[in-house]
């Protein structure tokens, strides 16, 4: 007997592969690679997958595990400190979306509560996708990929009274009141479900599973935690997604985190490719192929509106110029959880066959061009950087920058962002007497630490103008330690321009970035993997008796030539391209 939907995996897997080492040629996102397998082997390609549904529920465990790493990777504590951007950011980008789109369509003829629904359904961006690709970069944790990770969270949040209002907009009569407050309350009491579930129940659940040492035990657990409150957030009528996103947060509490985060991670790798996938699947290439200029023209309407309204939400929660641009190009598509409600929207008659296929058509569009959009954003955000705006709106809030103190320092070090790396150093200098001033961009991180006596001003070191505000020409070293890669580059080249004489040291991430930010300026660059690959290769010699002097000598010697030992080892293992 066949067992059909093995048969689709093989067919989607295999293709999959093939056009991912051709796009890996071509230095092409492996996200377009699995949105154009989709394309080809769904119904509207060469039909070579027939259990689509299956395909689809696939899909959905993907978008679960991704937002389950997601909440791993973040916590309680953090989610609060963004609660201004998620509340504030969120409701505006959303409200201001749907009003512009509603007052586009209306000039065009559309009735209202067809043009409102509309507004609905672009107002959403895909949480899968940019959350995928800010992790992929590294980002989540730099300031645009909190905005955007806070805006995100919003929308998923919204997208319930979004579906509970459109019988009403197709004109069905409801008790719209009963049903929000309904909502309300299945939120606060999901809300309260956790708090009791991640302060009682998981953390001596998973000791207990933890004492027994087996691998498969702990996975089992990890999964069927967060199944069951994606299940739980579902079957209340909220979002799989949310609900996922929460039981990370659970997890994020415990000390086993980073552990369960490395065991889930090759299935959420595996099943987010079956996601992009299934969207690929959706396009109906004919409808592109019947009207290029209609669709190319509503992708680049609906994106440029959207990042324009979230670039404008991004200055308004506080980020940098910069930064809120970063937002507004990474939230320029149309989301996943659009499809969902375009389907009501279908069902209740607000949106007609041969609209829903445009629509369908463009949403997926502007998903493919989110990875080559994200990846570009920086040198985008650069070159609007440099037009002749007001210096106001390039540097931010005025009441976080310049503090008296750091206008007459000199021989003085400059550090900029502000996370575990950049407290160290502070720290460090602390202890030394060594004077020192904070670049930070995130605006409650710059009021806090300013009450509690640090010198940090709020501004974006990639802006000679916030560096100059730092004393950059007078000061003898600056430690740039932020996780942004392409911010780190141009700092590193606007910091050795404007001041030719002082050290500059930076931290990455990234392997391939060493030799590129040496030819930059930078005088010293840590690559966190090497050292750490330092430290446990010290441990080792220590083990077997080696000399102090000795290990000393060993460890001076890889960092005075730039590590370039490892790094030539590293290379020389690498794949080819």
């Amino acid at each position: 007997m066949e067992i059909t939907i093995l048969r689709d995996i093989v067919v989607i897997l295999a293709l999959s592969i093939f056009i991912i080492l051709i796009f890996h040629r071509l230095r092409l996102p492996a996200i377009v690679a699995f949105l154009l397998t989709g394309i080809i082997v769904g119904p509207h390609g060469l039909a070579l997958v027939s259990a689509v549904h299956e395909v689809e529920i696939m899909a959905e465990i993907g978008v679960v595990l991704l937002l389950f790493t997601i909440g791993i990777e973040f916590s309680f504590k953090k989610l609060m400190q963004i609660k201004k951007a998620v509340i504030v950011g969120g409701s505006l980008q959303v409200m201001l979306t749907i009003l512009v789109s509603a007052g586009v369509l209306s000039l065009f003829n559309f009735p209202l509560n067809q043009a409102v629904f509309f507004g609905f359904l672009v107002s959403l961006s895909s949480t899968a996708i940019v959350l995928k690709m800010l992790q992929e970069r590294t980002e989540i944790k730099s300031p645009h990929g909190q905005g955007s990770l806070a805006i995100l969270i919003f929308q998923d949040v919204i997208i319930v009274p979004m579906i509970l209002l459109t019988p009403i907009l197709a004109g069905a009569t409801g008790n719209l009141a009963y049903s929000l407050l309904m909502m309300v309350i299945k939120v606060a009491g999901v809300i309260l479900f956790m708090v009791v579930l991640a302060k009682w129940v998981v953390h001596n659940t998973l000791f207990q599973v933890a004492r027994t040492q087996s691998r498969e035990l702990f996975l089992l657990s990890i999964l069927v935690i967060c199944m069951a409150v994606a299940w739980l957030t579902s079957s209340i009528g909220l979002s799989l997604a949310m609900g996922a996103f929460l039981a990370g947060l659970i997890i994020s509490e415990s000390e086993y985190s980073s552990y369960a985060f490395g065991q889930i991670l090759p299935f959420r790798d595996l099943f987010t490719s079956f996601f992009f996938i299934s969207i690929g699947m959706l396009l109906d290439i004919n409808v592109l192929i019947a009207s290029p200029v209609l669709v190319l023209s509503i992708v680049f309407c609906m994106m440029a509106l959207k990042s324009l309204i979230a670039g404008f939400v991004g200055t308004v929660i506080g980020l940098s110029f910069r930064a809120a641009l970063l937002v507004g190009f990474g939230l320029a598509q149309i989301g996943e959880f659009s499809f969902i409600l375009s389907r009501f929207g279908l069902v209740e008659g607000l949106i007609a066959a041969e609209n829903y296929q445009l629509f369908l058509a463009a949403s997926v569009l502007s998903m493919a061009a989110t990875p080559l959009i994200i990846a570009a954003a920086p040198r985008m955000a650069d070159a609007i950087f440099k037009l002749p705006l007001p210096e106001r709106i390039k540097l931010g809030s005025k009441d976080l920058q310049k503090p008296p103190q750091v206008g007459v320092m000199q021989d003085h070090l400059i550090i900029v962002g502000f996370g575990l790396n950049g407290r160290n150093v502070a720290r460090a200098a602390k202890t030394a007497d060594i004077p020192y001033v904070i670049l930070e961009m995130n605006p409650t991180t710059v009021r806090r630490e300013r009450l509690q006596g640090e010198p940090i001003i709020y501004g974006d070191a990639t802006n000679d103008e916030s560096l100059h505000q730092v004393n950059i020409e007078d000061a003898k070293v600056i430690v740039i330690a932020i996780p942004d890669a392409a911010a780190t580059e141009r700092i590193v080249e606007s910091a050795r321009r404007l001041n030719a004489g002082f050290r500059i040291i930076v931290r990455t991430r990234f392997i391939h970035e060493v030799e590129r930010l040496y030819a930059l300026g930078a005088d010293d660059v840590i690559p966190e993997e090497f050292e750490t690959s330092v430290e446990i290769f010290t441990r080792v010699l220590n083990r077997f008796d080696i000399a102090e002097d000795d290990i000393e000598r060993f460890t001076a010697d890889i960092r005075a030539n730039c590590y370039r030992v490892l790094r030539r080892s590293h290379e020389d293992n690498s794949l080819p391209d």
